[in-house]
This record gives structure tokens, C-alpha cells and sequence, in this order.
């Protein structure tokens, strides 16, 4: 290796890596920004303008778009020497480029005109010609990498297998970097994009998909698509899906508890004094629906919980942490998943579809809870309707939860019939229904529902409201002494 060229926006650890390269008497050439901090520092740079001879240009738009730089970049080693000798151009051998932070800037309260700035041209250029000529060139964009750089340049050259991994890498990030710019424009005057490119990163292969004949992977860096096993077996395409579903649900609670989902279903909720209380109380609303599903816990999870949870087959324990009493506990159980809780990953909502994808987006909205119904619901109803209304959220439509204060007592979903959904909801119901309340993520088309859910001894009932029978609805309410309130909200989940 002869030369490196050193062009970054973000300069993190680049007068390390400078200070490597000079030892190993590799020259370094760099733009004007990153030139002048090398200098400082007193590390011999040749800067790109004396090199090309040309000076930098409107504003900094025009620096390193020249063939003398892109020659060093594109030329083949044993085939363009010649060409390249005769025209002064320097072989380079390491390129070192980050960009413009376009996709960071869009965060900040920038005008349109300020934010096009942010649109890196050299950079990219650059990226690409290196990248294509990679059997020759190693190009380097993040600055995580820099410490293989140094091994690589300390040891005196790249693998070919290093060079073709940091080329796959300049390419994604390139891709990423005009799809962020594509997605800006596209956005302009409009609410979603008409064209919409996206990237997502970290794809490990699972064992299968949602059956073994089907095949799967997973993407992502931050949030559930992140996760991967403090210990057990890998996680699997339905683990994902089961613990995005929990955790969701579990974020609705600040107080102490335990969720258990079952095939995207929430089977049991309950908060608690102490975490083993509220697992306890969860498991115990429907066992048998339990056995082999995902424990969700927002609380460390101590040894007296996981004593509890390894009497029963759970497939995956997630929770903020553990004690080491707690994971020695787990570790009897081989199998077993255990996560920790990552922070939420906020974002657009996609699904794929027959030749295409859904996007859903949710803006910020509030419920605003109103009674309808001649009695208003006394102080344990409205925590207990509180407490139904959270679980609905995260139950497949028509969801229909009977619950009181601290936990669901019956839940029914995924039915095409809100009346259906009702009764599965009672006849899950381990104990007696008198003085419970209910929630439903929609509208009640007609009364029936509720007068089942009277009948079963429910006093209370929140629902969205909207219906064209709402007056019917709220008419049977008063008839049966039954509080119910609107929130203006509807919670389908399909």
C-alpha cells in the first residue's frame, strides 16, 4: 500500500488511524476539512487541490470530482499502470470516506434549500469507484471499521475476502444513503412518498419461517428485530412475531407486570406487588393456553419469578433484567429464550401484501373518554375499563377482554363476530365474572354484546362508539344499570 485518501465528514478516530498509516509509511492525500485537522495534529497530508491542481471550488461543491482522484480509484492494477503514470495519477490503495449526514439533518429544522446542502456528491462518487474497483482498493465508510483497518495496514495488505466485505459495505451505504435523499424529495408536498425505498440491515437466517416447509430471515439493528438470545435456542419466525406482539402490550404499563401472548394473542395480564405475583396471577387466567408461550415482564426478573415460570414449558422470557439467582435458575432450562427488553424502536409500520406493502403511520392522537350511559362508572370500574382497554389494543379484532383492576379475567379475539368473541371471552373465564367490566376495540353494532356480557355479570363496558345504533346500544346499557364510555378510538388489529 501507497497512498490513502482521507475525505470524512465525521471525524471520530481518523487521527488514530492517520497516526497507523503514517507509521506504516502508507502517504496519506485529503480534502480540505480533513486535511487541515491532520496538519494540526502534525501528520504530513498532501492536500486534494494541490495534488489535482485544482482548486476547491463553490463552496466546497467541487473538490474531489477530477481524474486525477478517479483515476487512482477506478485504475486497474496491470492494465491502466501506463495510462495512469503518464497522466500523474497516484494508484490508490485505501480510500477512507464518510458522508454528508443528509439522513441526521432531517431531524433538525432545516429549509428545503439548507437541506440540499446536505446532498454529498464527491463522497459517493468516490465510495462507488473504489468500491467497483475493490479487487484493488479497500474502502472504508464507517468508522467502526477503522481498527480492521489498522490490523489490515499493520499486517502490511487487505484479504481479497476483506476487501469484497468493505466493497458490499460501500454499496449498502450508498444505497442507503440516496434512497434517504430519494424518500426527502419524494416527500415534498405530499404526506407519503410515491415512490418509497427503504434498507434494513443485521439479516441472520432463521431455522424456518411460520411452518419448517417455509423459509425465513430477519432484518434489523434496533428494537425486538435486534434481539438475540441471552441463552436457549435460536428464535424462531413466530418467536419474533409472539414478542413484538407482548411487548408492545407491556409498554402500556408503568406498574408492575406480566404479559403472556400466545400465537399474537395476549392470553393473560396481570400487574403485581412483586413480579412473581403478577406472573402468577397471569399464567393462572388461562394455563393451558400458557404452556409454550411468550413471557413479557417489565420489572428485573428475580429468582422467586423464575422459579415460577420454569414450572410450566414457556418458550421465550423477556425482561428489562435478571438477577444471576434468576439466570442460574433458567439455565436448567436449556431451551428456553431469555431476551433482554430493548428500548422501543420508533417507526413507520409496514406489511407485505400480494405485490406490494402497507405502510401505516400514527400520528400523535388522545382518546378522550366520555360517559354516555345514565350512571357514570364508579372509581374501580374506571380503573378496571382502564385496564381492559389497554389489553384490547393488543388483541386481534373483534377483541372483546373482560378484566378487573389487576388482570384480565376473560379474553376473546380474532373471531368474526364481536358476539362470538364475547363468548369465548366467558367461557375462558377461570372465575367468577360478577363485578368485572369489559373492553371492545370497536363499536358495538348492537346491543346483543353487551346484554351477554351483563348476563355474565359484567358492570361496566368501554367501547370507541360510532355505530349508527350507538342510541340502542346506550339505551340497553341504561336498562341493565351498565356504566359505559366512549373513547372516540378504535384498536382493530388484523
Amino acid at each position: 500500500m501507497k497512498w490513502a485518501l482521507l475525505s470524512v465528514w465525521d471525524k471520530i478516530g481518523i487521527i488514530d488511524l492517520a497516526r497507523t498509516l503514517e507509521k506504516n509509511q502508507i502517504s496519506i492525500m485529503s480534502s480540505g476539512g480533513t486535511a487541515r485537522i491532520l496538519r494540526m495534529e502534525g501528520i504530513p497530508v498532501l492536500e486534494v487541490a494541490e495534488y489535482t491542481q485544482s482548486p476547491e471550488m463553490m463552496d466546497g461543491r467541487l473538490k474531489t470530482l477530477h481524474p486525477r482522484i478517479h483515476g487512482g480509484l477506478l485504475g486497474r492494477r496491470g492494465i491502466d499502470d501506463q495510462i495512469m503514470a503518464s497522466n500523474g495519477i497516484y494508484p490508490i490503495d485505501l480510500l477512507i470516506v464518510n458522508l454528508y449526514p443528509f439522513e441526521q439533518m432531517q431531524e433538525q429544522p432545516l429549509t428545503f434549500d439548507e437541506m440540499i446542502e446536505f446532498i454529498d456528491i464527491g463522497g459517493p462518487a468516490m465510495i462507488r469507484a473504489a468500491a467497483k474497483n475493490h479487487r484493488n482498493i479497500a474502502v472504508i465508510v464507517d468508522p467502526a471499521d477503522y481498527r480492521q483497518v489498522k490490523e489490515a495496514v499493520t499486517r502490511g495488505r487487505f484479504t481479497s475476502e476483506e476487501r469484497l466485505y468493505f466493497a458490499k459495505k460501500a454499496f449498502a451505504r450508498t444505497a442507503a444513503y440516496d434512497a434517504a435523499i430519494s424518500n426527502y424529495l419524494q416527500s415534498q408536498g405530499r404526506e407519503f412518498p410515491e415512490i418509497l425505498f427503504s434498507q434494513f440491515r443485521n439479516g441472520r437466517a432463521l431455522r424456518y419461517g411460520e411452518n419448517p416447509h417455509q423459509k425465513a430471515a430477519i432484518y434489523g439493528e434496533k428494537g425486538i428485530a435486534g434481539l438475540t438470545s441471552l441463552q436457549g435456542k435460536i428464535m424462531s419466525y413466530n418467536n419474533y412475531l409472539d414478542v413484538h406482539a407482548a411487548v408492545g402490550l407491556l409498554r402500556e404499563f408503568e406498574e408492575c407486570c406480566t404479559v403472556i401472548v400466545k400465537h399474537n394473542n395476549p392470553c393473560g395480564v396481570a400487574t403485581g406487588d412483586t413480579l412473581r405475583e403478577s406472573y402468577i396471577t397471569a399464567r393462572e387466567v388461562d394455563p393451558i393456553s400458557a404452556y409454550g408461550s411468550i413471557v413479557a415482564c417489565n420489572r428485573e426478573l428475580d429468582a422467586d419469578a423464575a422459579l415460577e415460570m420454569v414450572k410450566t414449558f414457556v418458550e421465550v422470557v423477556i425482561a428489562p433484567s435478571y438477577t444471576e439467582e434468576a439466570m442460574k435458575i433458567f439455565l436448567g432450562k436449556e431451551n428456553l429464550r431469555v431476551l433482554n427488553l430493548p428500548a422501543p424502536a420508533l417507526g413507520d409500520e409496514f406489511r407485505s401484501i400480494d405485490g406490494g406493502v402497507l405502510l401505516q403511520r400514527t400520528p400523535p392522537y388522545q382518546e378522550k373518554w366520555r360517559i354516555v350511559s345514565r350512571r357514570p362508572a364508579e372509581e374501580q370500574e374506571t380503573a378496571a375499563l382502564q385496564f381492559a382497554w389497554r389489553v384490547c389494543k393488543y388483541t386481534r379484532s373483534n377483541a372483546i377482554v373482560f378484566a378487573n383492576a389487576r388482570k384480565t379475567l376473560g379474553i376473546g379475539g380474532g373471531q368474526t363476530s364481536r358476539l362470538d368473541s364475547t363468548k369465548i371471552a366467558i367461557m375462558k373465564a377461570r372465575e367468577s365474572l360478577k363485578g368485572s367490566v369489559v373492553g371492545s376495540d370497536a363499536f358495538l353494532p348492537f346491543p346483543d354484546t353487551l346484554e351477554l356480557a351483563s348476563e355474565a355479570g359484567a358492570t361496566a363496558l368501554v367501547q370507541p362508539g360510532g355505530s349508527i345504533r350507538d342510541a340502542e346500544v346506550i339505551a340497553a346499557a341504561d336498562r341493565l344499570n351498565m356504566a359505559m364510555i366512549f373513547t372516540g378510538v378504535r384498536y382493530f388489529r388484523h
